[in-house]
């Protein structure tokens, strides 16, 4: 069916555009040498003689072979992409992640319609995916720009809270409706995937819940 496939298409693009944009900020943030010259102004991490990082921008300069904050935790991945120049990579790239998740949730809405199945939660779905890809691209504009004051902190935090829960619950309605119309889609749809799925998805719910009383909202 030719809407699964451009579903298909959107959600790997969605993935790749993430995948790539990170380890290329990763891989940047490394690989040029930093001097320290005793002066914050002419120190950093440079490529011959052009600067490229400035002084505590580059997580090479922590002086580890390699960093890898998947595993390691030395440096969160927030904190490699929103220096300069990292943002110039990761920002447009969640700018087109967000509009590939537009279209994902669109299809997707437009998939269970044609499909002719129940879809009374198909709204709640589409509301929330919509919502969550509105709040990715925000959240990537206001990356790397810096104002020290508190309720801006706490509005770029809550925007990435809600990203997060949104897409999660939107993806949460989207199985429901697979799973209670499984009979229906078995054809189109591997089921034993969307199991996996569901079981991905209700762990971050559970994940989610019981962290939740131990979050550090007094530093917002």
């Amino acid at each position: 069916m030719k809407k699964i496939a451009s579903i298909r298409k959107a959600s790997l693009w969605v993935f790749i555009l993430s995948f790539i944009s990170v380890n290329i900020c990763l891989i940047f943030s490394q690989i040029f040498i930093y001097i320290d010259s005793g002066i914050p102004e002419s120190s950093g991490s440079f490529f011959n003689s052009w600067k490229i990082y400035n002084v505590g921008d580059a997580i090479g300069e922590k002086g580890i072979p390699w960093i890898i904050p998947y595993f390691d935790g030395v440096a969160s991945i927030s904190r490699v992409v929103r220096v300069y120049p990292n943002y110039l990579i990761f920002k447009p790239a969640m700018w087109l992640t967000g509009i590939l998740l537009i279209r994902y949730w669109v299809l997707n809405k437009n998939l269970v319609k044609d499909l002719n199945i129940d879809y009374k939660d198909i709204n709640k779905c589409f509301y929330f995916g919509i919502s969550s890809a509105v709040f990715l691209i925000i959240h990537s504009i206001f990356l790397g720009v810096k104002f020290d004051l508190s309720i801006y902190k706490l509005f770029r935090r809550l925007v990435l809270v809600l990203f997060i829960i949104f897409e999660v619950a939107a993806q949460f309605y989207l199985i429901k409706i697979f799973i209670q119309n499984k009979h229906k889609i078995k054809d189109l749809i591997n089921i034993k995937i969307l199991f996996l799925k569901k079981i991905l998805v209700y762990s971050l719910i559970t994940v989610a819940i019981l962290i939740f009383p131990f979050l550090p909202f007094n530093n917002l």
